[in-house]
């Protein structure tokens, strides 16, 4: 680690010591910490020895300044020195729709979609994870008197609804002070709404958000909405659609579930020309008699007054769903295959869409094991909701936790200003062009730490010490994406590579750092030996301690790589 003695020596002036001042000096020119200050460096210097030698002789460090070893643990501190800004930075004022959201498919399942519990359990570890949109399936129990929470036409097996709520209540805020949304996908009767909205409104009460009216013509801001829960549905109306058969076949909404709430639960024979298709009217327009006739004995209307972010299911074809209405804003739900198809013909209408009205993508029903879609394919496109199986893991999910380690993690990432921006003739920002180079990412892998300490001796090889490797890639637009990898390391459980790698960037604002840790083995796959994924406009330049993650995305307790990320802008 030339470099680290290096960069020592010139900043200690030749010194065996780094004084408080040099380590600020040595914290803004190198880390990029414009904002360091004498009493930041005076606190590394008295903590930093002091954890590393697990003694109270802090006075004496502090007089001497740092040494060379104390520097690398300073720098290998996690603590002290991690590559992302641990609080919230973004402006958080605008309309939702301006903000990637953490969101959740399904999130009530503890495993699969087809026979796995549904559970609170897994809404509770979101929640701490930092998800701020929960999505809830209910349905009527067997007696027609109660919500249940569960996969519809599936094995799973029920959680009471009220449970769900309780546990959100409990735990919405404790990891983000930013709104929580709950989804409903409703498969209820009107008098089963009603009950729904007297649970909501007794477990939330004042954290609750009702909009000021049925018209929402332009979304609050997470700012306003700080520790408040919202209530996103479609209106009660849109539930009493008759259904020209009993069929099985996949909703074109909210979710992949097979089969619909049938008309006779909401209909007589007699009265089915009051439950003609109306979905196509705006709330804004005031609502259809028949309707309301029916609706206001059953208290259908304080269910639909709990709805703060309106879906809705607009007629016809792809490009008329994403027409933008200047008098509402609605959140428009596409399976994952249909929204495949929607970019392919109409990215750029997505886009324009995407400005004011939200868009929530979800992974297409074959996956029934919980599997994810690369998420990247909706934030490239102003998706809000990229919803994915929490419960699952894998590269997808990895994505997901890096874009929402961005802004503190707090749930809530602004979206870029070219996917905002509009131009002459209403011009936005076409996905499928091919950008001009506009910044070279380099990264510098020195060493890594922890495996002796986060696993046994003898998990990677019975025989032989480990042998790591790390490869370093970019996710994200097409020209951009690329991979690359150190030589492997033998026989050292604190592998030291040295070794720089450089990303050319056309788009960085949406751009994921994905590193991966294995270990080598002959005559089998490699074996898997830690990861993490970081946003690449969030890096916060200089030598950074990076913490490893799971195949599951937890944090180990002690895996931890030194990398050095430096931007160099193109000159055109």
């Amino acid at each position: 680690m030339m470099d680290v003695k290096k960069v020592f020596m010139e900043y200690a002036e030749g010194a065996t010591c780094m004084t408080v001042e040099q380590l600020r000096r040595f914290m803004v020119e190198v880390q990029g910490d414009a904002e360091a200050s004498i009493e930041d460096a005076e606190r590394i210097l008295e903590e930093v020895p002091h954890r590393k030698h697990h003694n109270h002789h802090t006075v004496k460090f502090t007089k001497q300044g740092l040494s060379l070893e104390d520097f690398q643990s300073y720098l290998f501190s996690v603590d002290f020195n991690p590559p992302l800004l641990d609080k919230v930075h973004q402006e958080m004022t605008a309309p939702l729709s301006h903000y990637f959201i953490y969101t959740g498919h399904n999130s009530y399942l503890t495993g699969n979609q087809i026979s796995s519990d549904c559970s609170d359990v897994p809404i509770i570890k979101a929640l701490k994870r930092g998800l701020r949109v929960v999505e809830l399936d209910i349905w009527p129990n067997s007696s027609k008197d109660d919500v249940l929470v569960l996969h519809g036409w599936t094995l799973t097996t029920p959680v009471e609804l009220i449970k769900c709520l309780k546990s959100i209540k409990e735990h919405a805020f404790s990891a983000s002070p930013y709104p929580v949304i709950i989804t409903f996908e409703d498969h209820l009767t009107p008098d089963l709404q009603a009950k729904v909205a007297q649970m909501v409104t007794e477990t939330f009460g004042n954290m609750l958000y009702y909009p000021e009216s049925e018209c929402v013509k332009e979304f609050p801001s997470p700012e306003e909405l700080k520790y408040k829960i919202l209530i996103s549905s479609k209106p009660p109306k849109e539930y009493l659609e008759p259904e020209a058969s009993n069929s099985v076949k996949e909703k074109d909404s909210d979710e992949d579930v097979r089969g619909t709430i049938s008309a006779e639960l909401t209909c007589d024979d007699e009265k089915q020309s009051d439950c003609d298709d109306t979905s196509e009217h705006s709330q804004c327009e005031g609502d259809n008699e028949p309707y309301e006739r029916l609706l206001r004995p059953l208290g259908a209307p304080a269910y639909k007054n709990l709805i703060s972010i309106p879906a809705g299911k607009p007629k016809g074809k792809l490009k008329e769903k994403l027409k933008v209405d200047i008098d509402k804003v609605i959140r428009l739900s596409l399976g994952e295959q249909k929204f495949e198809k929607a970019i392919a013909s109409h990215g750029t209408d997505v886009v324009r869409f995407t400005q004011r009205n939200i868009l929530r993508i979800y992974p297409k029903g074959t996956r029934v094991n919980s599997s994810n879609y690369n998420p990247l394919i909706g934030w490239m496109h102003g998706a809000q909701m990229v919803a994915l199986n929490m419960q699952g893991y894998g590269k997808s999910l990895w994505l997901m936790h890096g874009m929402f380690r961005s802004n503190g993690g707090c749930g809530y990432v602004k979206k870029p200003d070219f996917l905002m921006k509009v131009g002459p003739n209403d011009q936005v920002f076409d996905p499928k062009t091919k950008l001009p180079l506009k910044t070279l990412l380099k990264v510098k892998v020195y060493m890594g730490d922890g495996w002796h300490l986060d696993f046994k001796q003898r998990h990677f090889n019975l025989w032989s010490p480990p042998e790591f490797y790390t490869k370093v890639g970019i996710a994200g637009v097409a020209a951009d994406k690329m991979t690359k990898k150190t030589k492997k390391r033998k026989g050292n459980w604190t592998p030291v590579w040295d070794e720089e790698f450089t990303f050319p960037l056309t788009v960085p604002e949406i751009a994921l750092l994905r590193v991966e840790v294995h270990e080598y083995n002959m005559s089998e796959k490699d074996y898997f030996a830690g990861q993490t994924c970081l946003p690449v406009s969030e890096l916060r330049p200089g030598i950074r301690a990076v913490p490893l993650y799971n195949r599951k995305g937890e944090k180990f307790n002690s895996l931890r790589l030194l990398m050095r990320f430096e931007f160099v802008q193109v000159d055109f």
